[in-house]
C-alpha cells in the first residue's frame, strides 16, 4: 500500500516531476497556494479516478434537464476505490480505479481543456452530493495568485532606501 502524501508532498512532487525548462517549475511553485487552499476545502488526501488502460481520465457528460443543450464534461473522484469501481453500473474491464494525490488532480485539470469540473465525492457510498470544482474557477484563482506573484516588486538597489548602511 502506497504511503498517503500531505499537501506539501504532494505540491513538491509536481514541482520535481514538472519539466526542467527553467519555468515550470517555478510556475507550479507560483499556483501552489491556489491548489492548497482548493485542497483542504476536500476531506481527503487522495481520490481514486477512473482511468483507461492508457491513463486517460473517464469523463462524463451531463446535460441539465430543463435545456438538453447545455452540457457539461466532469471528472468524479472518489473517497474509496469500492464507490469508484460501484459507479460503473456494468463494470468495464479496460476501466481501472487509480488513486491521485487532490493537488495532482487539481493540477491535471488545468491541462485537461475538455473537462468543465471536477466532482469530489468526500463521503463513502453517499454519490447523491459531492464538491464541484470549476475549472474556469481554478483558472481564475490561478490567475489572479500568478498575477500578484508577478506584481510583487524584487528587491534592487535602485529601489533600496539612500540611508541604508
Amino acid at each position: 500500500m502506497a504511503i498517503k502524501m500531505n499537501l506539501d508532498q504532494q505540491i513538491q512532487v509536481l514541482i520535481d516531476n514538472a519539466p526542467a525548462d527553467g519555468q515550470t517549475p517555478k510556475i507550479v511553485a507560483a499556483i501552489a497556494p491556489v491548489l492548497k487552499l482548493l485542497a483542504t476545502r476536500l476531506q481527503h488526501s487522495e481520490y481514486y479516478v477512473l482511468q483507461t488502460l492508457d491513463r486517460s481520465w473517464l469523463l462524463t457528460t451531463l446535460s441539465n434537464r430543463a435545456q438538453p443543450q447545455l452540457e457539461k464534461k466532469v471528472v468524479y473522484a472518489f473517497a474509496t476505490i469500492k464507490d469508484a469501481t460501484n459507479f460503473q453500473s456494468m463494470p468495464d474491464a479496460k476501466l481501472i480505479a487509480t488513486p491521485v494525490p487532490v493537488t495532482h488532480i487539481l493540477f491535471q485539470m488545468l491541462a485537461m481543456e475538455t473537462v468543465d469540473s471536477i466532482v469530489f465525492f468526500d463521503q463513502p457510498a453517499q454519490m447523491a452530493s459531492g464538491t464541484e470544482i470549476r475549472r474556469e474557477d481554478l483558472q481564475s484563482l490561478i490567475q489572479t495568485q500568478l498575477q500578484q506573484n508577478l506584481s510583487v516588486p524584487k528587491s534592487s538597489p535602485s529601489n533600496l532606501p539612500p540611508d541604508i548602511a
